[in-house]
């Protein structure tokens, strides 16, 4: 499957400029979503970026809680991107992947900080990707651009909407590259998917949309 599901508006297709005339980058913030065999996945994506890469990137992968978090030293293998666990209350900075917990929802603040929610499960899962979607949606309104990757059940359903409703993208990992494709599936099944594509593309396709 390789598709755009809806338009890609705003300046993003066409690359606007500023009032210098010099190309601007339109978003600032990156939100993977990932489940079943989204290590792999968003290892491969973070493979793909460069080390000056220009926003800073946020991912939610759904894993136990019951045994010792190695997601990020695992991620940091594959990419000359900073990876650290994200900390209560601090500010995102560009080239800077910043890893859920296992165990508490991640979300955007109005100072655009990152924060903790300790709630209850959110379509069956801790940490979900919704609130953060939604709350990012919510403070940084049409600068979010979210990758739904491979993964089962329906986490990130909500959260694109809002994305997309503010005027962020989304791209959606296709059936035949994901281990699992509920996530993207449900995703898709929203209307609110721009791209729908192969894993190896959405990295070169980010560049493309933010440069």
């Amino acid at each position: 499957m390789h598709f755009s599901a809806t338009p890609l508006t705003h300046d993003i297709a066409n690359g606007s400029s500023n009032s210098s005339g010099e190309p601007r980058r339109r978003f600032k913030l990156v939100v993977m979503a990932a489940s079943l065999g989204g290590v792999e996945a968003v290892g491969n994506v973070l493979a793909g970026l460069p080390g000056d890469f220009p926003v800073p990137i946020a991912v939610v992968q759904h894993r136990t809680k019951h045994f010792p978090n190695y997601l990020a030293r695992v991620l940091q293998r594959r990419t000359s991107l900073t990876v650290k666990d994200a900390e209560a209350g601090e500010k995102m900075v560009p080239g800077c992947v910043y890893v859920a917990p296992s165990d508490l929802h991640l979300v955007v603040d109005a100072h655009h900080r990152l924060q903790f929610s300790d709630g209850q499960r959110i379509r069956y899962v801790l940490s979900s990707a919704n609130p953060l979607l939604v709350s990012a949606a919510e403070h940084l309104g049409g600068d979010v651009l979210a990758a739904v990757l491979t993964g089962g059940g329906q986490d990130a359903t909500d959260g694109v909407q809002s994305v997309y409703q503010a005027g962020g993208v989304v791209i959606a990992q296709d059936m035949k590259s994901s281990e699992s494709f509920s996530m993207p599936k449900s995703a898709i099944a929203t209307g609110s998917v721009s791209l729908g594509l192969p894993l190896h593309e959405i990295a070169p396709t980010i560049m493309q949309l933010l440069i």
